[in-house]
């Protein structure tokens, strides 16, 4: 559903009747300390209560893992749902009207969301009547299936909520449409019963099958996943695309494993519905299956949501079907992991066993080994190119070599690259470690030839590297930021040292917090000593949706942070010659690659002024690196008025 966008005044009407303490105490035991509560964080394990509450701020604050917000912010960490979906559900519990932007669109919003309401409604009582068809005699080859087959037990069976649908082709339909006076159109639109090509009347979508319910990540039931007893196709049948049910944006399990993932920092996908069902029987929680769609976007955005390391592994069978599995539900992510935005690592179960197969005659802790020795996404790639290979052969050796350069150009990070040429070697030295060297030697030499067609002059890139490049103006970026949100008599400062060297913070999400700070004061104009620009900008950020907790670290002091709010004017000057420093090496880097691509026979003049530019820029970042390096003692005279380099 595309939510029109929610009018302001509707949302802080539900920020004003949305107490933080009801909202915060309903998941968490607070006992009154002062005018505040304090409790144990819902967000990490702890033993001593560091999670504050304050009515008076209508703030909560985690003092051990940074987290903090309002009431709700609270929600949509907690519960990983969206702005929107947190305040349609506030607005409804304190019976809030809803408005939106576009008054032409408010009858639209509460029709969907009443239509939605009542789908849920339908597929709950549908799910219902087949857990109680399964406990029917005509439900018996099923749970006998469930129980003998699969070595289900009784809790597991109900803990999934797992049923039997009927034979009859009109039988779901009579029980909803005609005993529960359900409009058969709603019911079609719940993805349960189809039309007749006649146009006379409907039929149920699921017949004599075992019915799986999925969840979405609240456990609201949004479709069903039916498989065949018989020889019936497909021996999976999953609900159509429907209000409720995207196939390619939903994960089985995930409102049972969400808690398990956060936990242990892992998520682990499996094929099939019984893969994750025998994984949680056997006390393996952290645990999903893909519906056998390739891994999509949004189904790794609601993973990593759970797990801080952005850990994911891929478990499918080790078997040649297994494997083209694998490479499948990487899908569209592939990028993501060579560009090492998420960490990705495949499970191959030995001797082509799914997981429930191998729990049949293993134990959990058995699994639980081969996910600690699952290799990288990266790693695993690599060693299928040696299948079927000899690689004392000279033919064969250069073919998986050439195709090892080809898989290392992918990936962007530098220090991973280089892991990974080292591991490449190591396998093509088959052992002679005095051969090591030569292979990784050779390796890095084809990865890095499409940047050196021109055998010209080695100019010095020490001075910065392309994989400290961001960790370098991450760095400076915040701690400009940090000290002009806690440190009022030092703004002026940074706006001049910025201004005068003419930069601009070039992170999105610093450019967004910066942009906001500028709209705060342009609105306060003269009075901006009465404006909270801390508080102003979480409530900025949660209406616009951003991920705040990218921004608490700059909020909230602790006792490292504190040092560059004591030492302010040393740390301006040097943050502001970090971000001039990474300027400086995009413009040498530019001045470096015209100057190679200059023919210096023809245009002697045109090189000689690259050639320049290139000694003038490494010039200036030296002198930039060593104000960057200078001690604080010897800083302690900076003049306030501006930050001087010359």
């Amino acid at each position: 559903m595309l939510t029109p966008r929610i009018h302001p005044d509707t949302i802080e009407d539900v920020k004003e009747r949305a107490d933080i303490y009801d909202v915060v105490s309903e998941k968490v035991v607070l006992k009154r300390r002062g005018k505040d509560f304090v409790g144990l964080c819902p967000f990490h394990e702890e033993k001593t209560p560091s999670f504050t509450v304050s009515p008076t701020k209508q703030m909560f604050y985690c003092f051990g893992c940074g987290a903090a917000g309002n009431s709700l912010k609270f929600i949509m960490d907690l519960e990983k749902r969206s702005f929107s979906e947190v305040v349609l559900e506030l607005a409804k519990r304190y019976q809030i009207p809803v408005k939106t932007l576009e008054p032409e669109k408010r009858q639209e919003l509460q029709r969907q969301i009443s239509l939605r309401e009542q789908l849920y409604e339908i597929l709950a009582i549908a799910t219902s009547f087949y857990q109680h068809a399964l406990r029917q005699p005509e439900g018996l080859q099923a749970l006998d299936y469930l129980k003998l087959k699969r070595q289900i037990k009784e809790d597991t069976i109900q803990y999934f909520q797992l049923g039997y649908a009927p034979q009859g082709w009109e039988t779901l339909y009579d029980y909803l449409v005609e005993q529960k006076h359900f409009p058969a159109e709603l019911v079609e639109q719940a993805g349960l019963i189809v039309p007749r090509k006649t146009g006379n009347g409907y039929y149920d979508r699921f017949r004599d099958r075992l019915m799986i319910p999925i969840q979405d990540s609240q456990g609201r039931v949004i479709g069903f996943g039916g498989r065949s007893l018989g020889d019936e196709l497909p021996k999976y049948l999953n609900s159509p695309e429907t209000e409720l049910f995207d196939k390619g944006k939903t994960l089985f399990a995930l409102d049972k494993a969400k808690n398990a993932i956060s936990k242990q920092d892992l998520a682990i996908v499996v094929e099939g519905y019984f893969d994750a069902i025998a994984l949680h029987r056997a006390g393996i929680e952290n645990v999903v299956a893909s519906l056998g769609t390739a891994l999509s976007l949004n189904q790794v955005r609601q993973l990593v949501r759970y797990t801080e390391s952005k850990q994911i592994i891929l478990n499918f069978d080790a078997d040649a079907a297994g494997n083209k599995a694998a490479e499948r539900a990487i899908g569209e992510i592939e990028d993501l992991a060579y560009q090492g935005y998420i960490n990705l690592r495949i499970l191959n179960i030995p001797s082509g066993k799914d997981p429930d197969e191998f729990l049949i005659y293993n134990s959990a802790e058995d699994y639980q080994k081969l996910v600690l020795n699952s290799p990288s996404w990266i790693e695993w790639q690599i060693q299928r190119l040696l299948i079927g290979k000899s690689l004392e052969t000279v033919a064969q050796s250069q073919q998986v070599s050439k195709v090892m350069v080809e898989l290392l150009r992918k990936i962007d990070n530098g220090i991973q690259r280089t892991h990974y040429i080292q591991y490449c070697a190591e396998l093509l030295s088959q052992g002679q470690s005095r051969l090591v060297p030569l292979f990784a030697k050779n390796l890095q030499t084809q990865v890095n030839k499409p940047y050196s067609d021109h055998e010209k002059q080695k100019v010095s890139s020490d001075l910065l590297t392309l994989n400290s490049e961001r960790s370098l103006l991450e760095e400076a970026e915040v701690k400009l930021l940090r000290i002009y949100l806690h440190c009022p008599e030092y703004r002026l400062t940074i706006q001049d040292a910025l201004e005068a060297r003419d930069l601009q913070f070039s992170l999105a999400h610093h450019r967004f917090l910066w942009r906001e700070i500028t709209k705060i004061e342009e609105i306060a104009e003269k009075d901006l000593d009465s404006v909270d620009l801390i508080l102003e900008l979480q409530q900025v950020c949660l209406q616009e949706n951003q991920p705040t907790k990218q921004f608490y670290h700059l909020f909230y002091l602790d006792e490292h942070t504190e040092i560059d709010i004591r030492r302010a004017r040393l740390v301006i000057r040097s943050s502001v010659a970090s971000i001039e420093t990474v300027i400086c090496q995009k413009r040498r880097d530019m001045a470096l690659k015209l100057w190679q691509e200059t023919d210096v026979g023809k245009e002697q003049n045109l090189a000689q002024k690259y050639y320049q530019q290139i000694d003038a820029e490494t010039k200036w970042m030296w002198e930039l690196k060593r104000i960057r390096d200078t001690q604080f003692d010897d800083l302690i005279s900076v003049p306030l008025g501006g930050i001087n380099f010359n």
